[in-house]
């Protein structure tokens, strides 16, 4: 017997920025926060061109024409190292 796991596809369904940080709410409710110094073009957008978005694939992923940027859900949910910042001397 042979068991088939079925893939789950978490699907976006509204972006908002706020604090140095994008927060994209999942069709299932959940929402990620995820810091903007991960995606290095984003961080630089202004705030008029972080808020021209739209979603590709269904919610598979958003899409930034101003900027053109492209993220997929799928890697906003991928583990990253913890980034450490230097520590400052006093």
């Amino acid at each position: 017997m042979s068991i088939l796991a079925n893939r789950f596809q978490p699907l976006a369904s509204r972006v908002a920025f706020t604090d140095g940080r994008m927060i994209v709410k999942l069709l299932d409710g959940r929402e990620l926060s995820v810091p903007l110094d991960c995606f290095p073009r984003l961080q630089r957008a202004t705030a008029r061109e972080r808020k021209k978005w739209e979603l590709i694939g269904g919610g598979l992923g958003i899409h930034w024409p101003l900027i053109d940027e492209d993220i997929s859900v799928e890697n906003l949910l991928i583990p990253r190292p913890h980034r450490r910042r230097k520590a400052t001397s006093r």
